[in-house]
């Protein structure tokens, strides 16, 4: 027989799904967030490789033929940075997202993205 049990206490298992309970609601919040951010991102890239020597007018409304499909509400055509980039053309853009948590708690992320990164 064994002298001492061993195995989780039942305070110890609250406490356990306490904190995960705790970090899905705050994945459940932040990955949209996140989603969306990558989603610009690659249609900034797309339309940058794409399209090689257009009028910026052209590339706002490659845009937003994009984020209607995609469902961009972040950002806007007209937050579009646009330059040129050597042969080709540079798009950017950067914002903040405040996602609300809990009663008056949110997070503050701000997202920044160049169709030259990768």
């Amino acid at each position: 027989m064994r002298l001492k049990q061993s195995g989780v206490t039942l305070m110890g298992l609250f406490i356990a799904l306490f904190v995960i309970i705790i970090a899905a609601l705050l994945a459940m919040k932040l990955i949209p967030a996140y989603m969306e951010y990558a989603t610009a991102k690659n249609a900034i890239s797309a339309i940058a490789r794409e399209r090689n020597a257009q009028s910026p007018q052209e590339v706002r409304r490659a845009f937003d033929a994009r984020a209607a499909i995609d469902n961009i509400t972040a950002v806007k055509a007209s937050d579009l940075e646009i330059s040129k980039d050597g042969a080709g053309i540079a798009i950017g853009f950067a914002y903040r997202k405040e996602v609300p948590l809990f009663s008056n708690l949110g997070v503050y992320i701000d997202f920044a993205a160049n169709s030259g990164e990768q």
